[in-house]
């Protein structure tokens, strides 16, 4: 009975560390593709003007220009943690830069206007804030998926 649940278990790990990886991979490449997109270039004015990272890259830039250099970071992210079958080396610098985006994002909480709602009481995210937090889940997923393909490396 024990041997049967710690495959259940390990296989349900693997799966999992699978799942997270695509799932990972899927949104930072779609969103990244959006950052071409008129409308994702207006959403995202906000967060980087009021970004002491990103306002000087804005105002050198440009806000369509800014954009697309995201945009492309991002696809490029999303390809290289979805490479991890292939290269666990390529998704190790993948989910590190994964882990540095998602930091840098989760710090628009503290820099963008309007993220708390002001009038509610003890502090209460607003949409913006909503928008922002749930990057702490990618962050996770990011540094496991790091430790997993470090793990696959140390293996070969």
């Amino acid at each position: 009975m024990m041997k049967r649940q710690t495959d259940t278990a390990q296989v349900l790990q693997s799966v999992g560390a699978s799942s997270m990886r695509y799932a990972l991979a899927m949104n930072v490449m779609w969103i990244g593709t959006l950052k071409f997109e008129d409308y994702e270039v207006a959403n995202i004015q906000p967060l980087v003007s009021s970004s002491p990272l990103f306002a000087p890259f804005l105002r050198k830039f440009g806000q369509k220009k800014l954009s697309k250099m995201v945009g492309v970071t991002e696809i490029a992210l999303g390809a290289l943690i979805a490479a991890k079958p292939l290269a666990p080396r390529a998704t190790v610098v993948g989910g590190l830069g994964a882990v540095g985006m998602f930091a840098t994002t989760l710090s628009f909480l503290f820099t963008t206007p309007g993220v708390w709602q002001e009038d509610h009481g003890a502090p209460k995210l607003s949409m913006v804030g909503q928008f922002l937090i749930k990057d702490s889940v990618f962050l996770a997923a990011s540094l496991l998926v790091t430790a997993e393909s470090l793990q696959a490396i140390r293996q070969n």
